[in-house]
């Protein structure tokens, strides 16, 4: 018996991109595309791009300068559509039509106000058009699982007479649990007539918190392709999390073997998990939670001295994996002041990082006034710090100077000098706290008012000198940006990052308006 290998799709570019606030510039697309074909993953989804003018650009580049992976464009069953993702995939070595049509009771009355031999009818011709473009064509039914079961299957049987390679199962509502989606998934294995003709993939939705199990109940069944995400970014609660797949299947292989197969296995180079992650995190703005399964700052995290004392005498007690599989080292490397300009760029090459000479002289900058300030400089640091000085985002304003006065039984006040391509301005504002002062004369400075939806900061390493990584959401007109901003002073940090926030807003304003049409699987 040989061993089988699991497709691993990628739809942080399309899927994940559609969480609220998670907008990616097109520079930083592919930025995470060229990370995800060194992590290893078979097919990216890089977007949808009949969407709007972005999407579009965004997929062909990724298409003309990803080599490896199959790339994927996102299209509804019109011609429209499918000629769109045709010419933006077209540079592609490896490429792929995604198209899609709903073939649930509700979703055919309500939304699509069709009977079920006008879906039937699109379905095809949808896959019939993709086939002129490419040879590569995955169909999806979307809200297969409260699709009725066998219309399911009459519209799979068609479309795989019309030509598609790969049917994909979505749970576009996260409703399903795992036993009764490893049932669907036997059924359309067992029933559908030529399916063997096909790769059968899964695509769930995390609503109830079932993505991965559900994911990993359709391979258990025959499915051999997961769609899934870094971080498990996606619409609402989002989708099922590719590092948690990849690492469940490797570190769970006995129980994926069977009568049939001598075990299953993926192409995802797992020592890049971390840094893809982190990478994912950084532009997207969406901080991982510490709990996170793999990835979380947590994961690998032992307080309990009976968890301790078991780890030191065997490793295995309390841990199914090791960091270091995942990319993480087994010791932190300490840098400081004296630290020079060789073993600066010599560690930068060890976490993985690639700067051109302009970043490294600003990123080496950056690190000495963090090493004057602080004893101790830990990868977990300069990760963060690098991170912040090479974000493609257009510095339209920028901070200059920054003094906050405040204390017991006085009014918060702030002063601000902000730089603009033309000039530098100044303003004073008093606040309910210190960030809310700082926030409102940044306000006066830049003359934009945007409204704030969410800050936090957090310690990027423990001890009182830490640098503090502050996040913020903002909106305007509707749209949410992100920024984030890091210092050894949290209110500077908190500063950086609504500035940065603003950044992002004005980037995107300047460019014009743009109407994007966003779709679920």
């Amino acid at each position: 018996m040989s061993e089988e290998k699991v497709l691993i799709f990628d739809t942080t570019l399309r899927d994940g991109e559609q969480s609220p606030g998670a907008s990616l510039s097109i520079a930083e697309k592919l930025e995470i595309a060229q990370q995800l074909k060194i992590l290893g993953v078979d097919i990216i989804e890089a977007g949808f791009p009949v969407s709007s003018p972005a999407q579009f650009d965004a997929t062909r580049l990724i298409a003309e300068q990803v080599r490896g992976p199959v790339i994927a464009g996102l299209a509804r069953a019109n011609e429209g559509d499918i000629e769109a993702a045709g010419k933006a995939v077209a540079p592609a070595k490896n490429k792929r039509i995604h198209t899609f049509i709903a073939t649930s009771p509700v979703h055919m009355e309500h939304k699509l106000k069709k009977k079920p031999d006008e879906v039937l009818k699109m379905a095809v011709a949808a896959v019939q058009c993709a086939k002129n473009f490419v040879d590569d064509v995955e169909f999806s039914p979307e809200d297969a699982c409260r699709s009725e079961m066998p219309f399911l299957i009459e519209v799979l049987a068609a479309v795989i007479e019309a030509g598609a390679t790969t049917l994909n199962i979505p749970d576009t509502v996260g409703y399903i649990l795992p036993y009764e989606y490893g049932k669907i998934i036997a059924k359309l294995k067992s029933d559908v007539p030529g399916i063997d003709k096909c790769i059968i993939s899964t695509h769930c939705h995390n609503d109830l918190g079932m993505a991965v199990a559900n994911s990993l109940a359709g391979v258990r069944n025959g499915a051999r392709q997961v769609e899934c995400t870094v971080n498990g970014l996606g619409e609402r609660a989002g989708n099922a999390a590719l590092e948690e797949i990849a690492m469940g299947i490797r570190t769970r292989a006995d129980f994926f073997v069977s009568l049939t197969t001598g075990g299953l296995s993926t192409n995802i180079n797992t020592k890049e998990i971390c840094r893809t992650s982190r990478m994912v995190s950084r532009l997207t703005g969406f901080v991982i939670q510490p709990n996170k399964a793999i990835v979380g700052a947590n994961a690998f995290a032992h307080e309990a001295g009976v968890h301790v004392d078991g780890v030191l005498k065997e490793r295995t007690t309390y841990e199914i994996m090791t960091p270091e599989s995942i990319g993480l080292g087994g010791s932190r490397m300490v840098l400081g002041r004296h630290t020079g300009r060789h073993g600066f760029v010599d560690r930068c090459k060890q976490l993985g990082f690639k700067l051109t000479r302009q970043e490294i002289e600003h990123a080496y900058e950056r690190f000495l006034e963090i090493a004057d300030k602080k004893k101790e400089v830990f990868d977990e640091d300069l990760t963060v710090l690098i991170n912040d000085e090479i974000r493609i985002v257009e510095q339209i304003y920028k901070l200059e100077y920054l003094h906050v006065a405040c204390g017991t039984g006085t009014l918060p006040t702030a002063s601000v000098k902000i730089k603009t391509k033309d000039e530098t301005r100044q303003a004073a504002a008093c606040g309910d706290g210190p960030v809310d002062a700082a926030y409102e004369a940044i306000r006066e400075a830049t003359g934009l008012s945007p409204k704030l939806e969410n800050y936090s900061i957090r310690a990027v390493t423990s001890g009182k000198e830490a640098l503090g990584e502050a996040t913020v959401s903002i909106t305007e007109d509707g749209r949410t940006f992100i920024g984030r901003g890091i210092s050894t002073d949290i209110i500077e940090s908190s500063a950086k990052a609504y500035i940065d926030a603003i950044n992002k807003m004005v980037s995107a304003q300047n460019k014009g308006p743009e109407t994007e049409v966003k779709v679920e699987l």
